[in-house]
């Protein structure tokens, strides 16, 4: 089955050079010049990953992003003129599953992606059930529930969750993390982690600014509390 992506870029001449980079490998490529014309594009079409530029006409790509996240898992790039780290977090904050600073080159962008698709297409640990406390995780049926009532995470939230849990109380450091959750060719930093980890502990635990599950080793890394 063909991979879909569709491409929120305003600037013409990029979102043709992106278009034309990305059918070289074989994908079908949707475009979109504003988040409002992407919006309506995603509604009707089937995309299989977006790329979305920050800098948008209208609704900027952080509420377009936030805006697919409300109805949609599929796998989000945000992309930002600035390696700035404001502009990173906040776009992971919104929901992205990754992010791209331009320029890029092609096969960059390609790697992603596949780094991408085959994290959708990868199942979970064989592990049926993991309790710790009033935390539950069922990989099997791709849920947590905490208190006896079941958590809404995001795809990148839950994969980092069920990596940890399945050797409790190991230490990960960030580039394994990077490894196992976004793949052995990807090559982005450790704010990725960072930020999918606050996110996370938004949701499963009591008081995110005093962790009870997901723990910080200064130095190290992160570690599921046994």
């Amino acid at each position: 089955m063909t991979t879909t992506i569709l491409v929120v870029e305003d600037d013409e001449r990029i979102r043709t050079a992106v278009r034309l980079a990305l059918q070289k490998e074989g994908w079908k490529v949707l475009g979109a010049a504003s988040g409002e014309e992407a919006l309506k594009i995603f509604q009707t079409e089937k995309c299989d990953i977006l790329l979305i530029d920050i800098m948008l006409p209208g609704i900027d790509g952080f509420e377009v992003c936030r805006s697919i996240r409300k109805i949609s898992e599929v796998p989000v790039v945000m992309v930002t003129a600035r390696d700035d780290t404001h502009d990173v977090v906040a776009g992971l904050e919104a929901g992205a599953d990754d992010y791209l600073t331009k320029p890029f080159a092609p096969k960059e962008l390609s790697a992603r992606i596949r780094a991408l698709l085959r994290r959708v297409r990868l199942p979970s640990p064989e592990l049926s059930k993991l309790e710790f406390g009033d935390l539950k995780i069922l990989p099997d049926q791709g849920q947590v529930i905490v208190n006896g009532e079941v958590i809404h995470l995001t795809r990148t939230e839950f994969q980092l969750l069920v990596e940890l849990a399945s050797i409790p109380g190991r230490v990960f450091s960030r580039e394994e993390l990077l490894e196992r959750v976004w793949g052995k060719d990807y090559f982005g930093d450790g704010r990725l982690v960072d930020v999918h980890i606050r996110r996370l502990r938004k949701k499963i635990e009591p008081e995110d600014s005093r962790p009870q599950y997901v723990v910080t080793v200064r130095g190290f890394g992160y570690k599921l509390k046994s």
